[in-house]
Formats: structure tokens, sequence, C-alpha cells
């Protein structure tokens, strides 16, 4: 059993060695990132929630201007056509801001193997670029 951890010990420490000696035997075993785009596809993302954070804001907004005007029913009214308006404003304004294009690149790696990055960064790139992948992000060399 000494003799074992021993040999363990030994073998660990010589593969340190060989890797402080030689770099290169290190760098090799970092995986290839760097590729080619094969293809590009863009989508629509939707928010169909009938109530978000557009929606409330919109409406308290909407309410609270209405509210200033007239008095009486009048102002009641005013109240309530404020929040309604400001509500449906303020729903399009957030389907406007959540929604927005999504990007899904396959890239073939150096390796040979396919790699599927999505990504809602606005993507400068075209079918065919070399690239670089790093942490779900895709760079042109």
């Amino acid at each position: 059993m000494l003799k074992q951890f021993s040999f363990a010990v030994t073998a660990f420490a010589l593969s340190v060695l060989a890797i402080v000696v030689n770099p290169a035997l290190a760098e090799t075993a970092a995986p290839n990132t760097s590729g080619t785009v094969e293809a590009i596809e863009i989508f629509r993302t939707a928010d169909n929630q009938p109530v978000n954070v557009g929606t409330v804001l919109g409406g308290l907004a909407g309410g609270v201007i209405g509210h200033q005007i007239g008095s009486g029913r009048g102002n009641t009214a005013a109240t309530v056509i404020g929040a309604i308006g400001g509500a449906a404003a303020g729903t399009e304004l957030e389907k406007k801001r959540v929604q927005g294009s999504r990007y899904r690149i396959t890239v073939r790696l150096d390796s040979g193997s396919v790699l599927i990055v999505e990504d809602t960064r606005d993507v400068n790139l075209r079918v065919g670029d070399r690239v670089r992948v790093e942490n779900d992000r895709v760079f042109r060399l």
C-alpha cells in the first residue's frame, strides 16, 4: 500500500515538473476555442405577459396625472381614464424594452466539434468568419 502511494506521489511530482520545465505541455491541455462560424440564426423574443412592470408603473403615473384634472365626478373619470391610458402605454413601452433579437451562432471548432452559442448582443459576424469563443461569447479574430 505504501509503495502504491509513493509511486502515485512520484508520478504526480514528475508530471508537475514536466509542465514547469516544458510549458508547451500545459498549453496543449487547454481546449481549442477557435473556429469558423457555420450558421447564424436570428429570432425574436417577446414578453406575452398581460401585466408587467410597465403596466403597473404606467397605470400609477397615468392615475396620478389624471387625478390632477377636474373635480368631483370629472376628477374620478379623469383618474380612471389616466390610469387605463398609462397602463396601456406602459405595457407597450415594456414590450419594446423586453422584446429584442437573439442570435444562435453555430461555430465549427478547429478540433472538429460543433459549438452553439446564444447571444443577445448585436453580433457583427458573418458565416465563414474566424472566431474565438470565451465564456459563452463569440469574438471575431
